[in-house]
């Protein structure tokens, strides 16, 4: 009997990095794909992985599918859409610290809830499914309703759904469209792993802690709150704690770490940690992901700095 699987649901993109001199690496990346890469690298192989997408009918689309499979990563049902292609973005440094540009307007995945037959076969027998903010914003209204109601089903099924706001302003017509789908979404969310700033500047949240009480409301039962290198407030069945993240004294490029924490976390509560002891996990995970260049850390790194942080505990 095939064990149930992980699922991702979202846009991944091509990257180009490190474009000293001109000389660009091309690599493939999106928010919940980061997660799910991590998820992937963290997971017994006997669990399938895959990314809920569409794609499109040209070779960025043939490569990009093949390096999914190359990684132990299927795409389930995704549709292939003629005409459109992966979405493209480059990353810029200072310091550590990076800036993206984007070119998307004809990115397949716009079209991943076009077929709600299709998604909802994609969503089937999943132990776990991930989306962001990303995900949504990326898609036209009725999309998004169609994305909400097929992961309410897979809900119904058993499924446990995994939310990260991510909320990029620039994405959204409005603060105020932002702040109903992600209404929406947290309305069949059991773990939230928001990043403080973004909930801050979409709702005004004085701190983290502000953070899991709104959460709480919307009827998560689960929330884990980053803040960057200050401490993780993590909140559930009527308990909260902080665990500090781990200090990078030279970091490289902080480009994944809060998607690696998310997959890194997931990984940790599929395997039966408690919260508490997945967030050290995770922390130590996104430290490890921010000392190479990139969003995407090869896998026996990630494995590394998990199982490390195992050991320890």
């Amino acid at each position: 009997m095939t064990e149930l699987g992980v699922a991702a649901v979202g846009e991944c993109m091509l990257e180009l990095s490190g474009g000293e001199s001109g000389n660009w690496r091309m690599g493939h990346a999106g928010d919940t794909f980061n997660t799910l890469w991590t998820l992937r690298a963290l997971t017994p192989k006997t669990i399938p992985a895959d990314y809920v997408s569409a794609f499109g009918d040209d070779p960025f689309s043939a490569d990009q599918k093949a390096f999914f499979a190359q990684s132990g990563i299927g795409t389930a049902a995704s549709p292939v859409i003629a005409g459109r292609r992966p979405g493209l973005y480059a990353i810029t440094l200072d310091g550590a610290e990076r800036s993206f540009t984007y070119w998307r307007a004809d990115s397949a995945a716009r079209c991943l809830a076009d077929d709600p037959a299709s998604l909802g076969k994609s969503l089937q027998n999943r132990k776990l499914v991930y989306f962001s903010g990303i995900t949504l914003a990326i898609l036209e209204p009725p999309a998004r309703r169609t994305l909400i109601e097929a992961l309410r089903q897979a809900r119904k099924a058993d499924s446990r759904i995994a939310f990260d706001p991510n909320y990029r302003p620039r994405l959204w017509a409005s603060s105020q469209e932002a702040r109903a789908a992600n209404d929406a979404a947290l309305a069949v969310t059991d773990i939230a792993l928001p990043t403080f700033p973004d909930e801050q500047q979409l709702y005004g949240d004085a701190d983290p802690r502000e953070t899991t009480a709104r959460l709480a409301r919307a009827g998560v039962r689960e929330c884990i709150v980053k803040n960057g290198s200050e401490p993780t407030v993590l909140a559930g069945g009527g308990e909260m704690a902080t665990v500090s993240a781990c200090r990078v004294t030279h970091p490289v490029d902080t480009t994944g770490a809060g998607d690696s924490f998310n997959g890194a976390y997931l990984a940790a509560r599929l395997a039966g940690d408690a919260p508490q002891d997945a967030v050290r996990r995770a922390h130590r995970v996104a430290a490890a992901v921010i000392q190479v260049h990139g969003a995407l850390a090869p896998f026996d790194m990630l494995c590394k700095a998990f199982e490390n942080e195992a050991e320890e505990n």
